[in-house]
């Protein structure tokens, strides 16, 4: 790991302004899984959005998994590579953050300029009135309306959702809005729904602003977030990777580090921060 690393730690030497784009490959040292590397359990499929919008046992489906999945996300904390992201803004060094995990890991490590791509699944929002409340009182909620349902997770997905060993969810009760009555979704963005153009916007301009780009953390699979590193090469950014599988159009890194995030991110940071360079922000 010596020399990519060292390769790596050259390529932002001089980087002031570095837009970060994240991926789950950040929090599973965190305890929350990826979708893509391999499990002893099966995954269950996430769910899409226009499946849960449209039909009713598929909400209830939904919540009832999440019921049971949300505990294990709530208790997650951040690793060290997300401390060490935190560490690098703080010292001046990273003009954005562009996440598209849904955990909030980055904000309790201490990270402030962050752009939640798929945003957060610590807030539920009303899709017909627009209210935003905390998941927290969602979960007393759907614990209040079911107090008789019980279950066991399997396997859990980033979003929460998990595979459970029971398939009966025709009498679980999912709470509608405390304003309105309308229906609730978490307020992520599923399979099969855009990403708000004003995130999109606000993370191309970040680009537009940066000196260099470190991915870190994902596939690059999915086009949300590949988008953003094809601008970055087409401006000519040096872009660094770290990741430990395979990345779609991988050749668009500068320099790569096939490594876990939480051992590779702060043996980079403490590279980068050991000259104490003044910051041009």
């Amino acid at each position: 790991m010596t020399a990519d690393l060292a390769a790596l730690a050259a390529l932002f030497a001089d980087a002031r302004r570095v837009v970060v784009l994240t991926g789950a490959g950040l929090s599973t040292e965190s305890g929350i899984p990826d979708y893509r590397s391999p499990r002893p359990a099966p995954r269950s499929r996430p769910i899409r959005y226009m499946e849960f919008v449209r039909r009713t046992p598929m909400r209830r489906r939904y919540w009832a998994r999440s019921m049971i999945g949300w505990p294990a996300i709530a208790a997650a904390r951040p690793n060290p590579g997300h401390a060490a992201l935190a560490r690098l803004e703080a010292a001046g060094r990273i003009h954005t953050l562009i996440t598209q995990n849904v955990d909030r890991l980055h904000h309790a490590a201490g990270s402030e300029r962050v752009i939640e791509l798929h945003g957060a699944l610590a807030e539920v929002r009303c899709l017909d009135c627009g209210a935003i409340t905390d998941r927290a009182a969602m979960q007393a909620r759907l614990r209040a309306a079911n107090p008789g349902w019980a279950a066991v997770a399997s396997a859990i997905n980033p979003d929460g959702d998990v595979a459970l060993d029971r398939d009966d969810y025709d009498r679980f009760v999912v709470p509608p809005c405390a304003t309105c009555g309308g229906l609730l979704k978490p307020r992520v963005v599923f399979f099969g729904e855009s990403v708000p153009p004003p995130r999109v916007e606000a993370a191309f301009a970040a680009v537009a602003e940066a000196d260099a780009m470190l991915v870190a953390g994902t596939s690059l699979t999915v086009w949300s977030g590949l988008r953003f590193v094809r601008a970055a090469a087409e401006r000519g950014l040096p872009i660094g990777l770290v990741n430990l599988g395979d990345v779609r159009e991988g050749h668009l890194a500068t320099a790569r580090l096939a490594a876990p995030t939480g051992v590779a991110l702060p043996a980079l940071v403490d590279r980068l921060l050991a000259d104490r360079l003044p910051a041009d922000r």
